[in-house]
């Protein structure tokens, strides 16, 4: 078999596999940090805004027990994001906590303050 005589060997690609994986972690984990910090530096902002729109994000996922007697378990989280729009029609998207998103409704209006891409609060007039 020429392909296999090659010198190709499938125990060669799992470092290649790991650290393709160890790279992307270290990239999110990266980016992560230099938001933060970008925020951090950024100063607080409050604008006028009113509230445009309102979504959830759900993410779903199945978790094998590993026990042959007992079903998968199933855990989801929920991501909240409020949509306002500024008095010079420039819209921003923010995650907010559970809590924010069930006080706003599409259509409130007042003081927005965030920092950066960080969501601070809302004062409704």
């Amino acid at each position: 078999m020429p392909f296999l005589s090659s010198g190709f060997s499938i125990t060669r690609l799992f470092p290649v596999f790991f650290l393709a994986i160890l790279a992307v972690i270290v990239f999110f984990a990266v980016r992560g940090i230099a938001q933060w910090s970008k925020n951090n530096g950024s100063p607080r902002v409050p604008a006028r805004a009113r509230v445009v729109s309102r979504r959830e994000n759900v993410d779903t996922h199945m978790h094998d027990t590993g026990d042959v007697y007992s079903a998968p378990m199933m855990t989801s989280s929920t991501t909240y994001y409020v949509t306002f729009e500024f008095d010079t029609g420039d819209r921003a998207e923010f995650a907010v906590s559970g809590r924010e998103f069930g006080m706003l409704a599409e259509g409130d209006e007042g003081t927005l303050t965030f920092q950066g891409t960080r969501y601070i609060g809302f004062e409704r007039e």
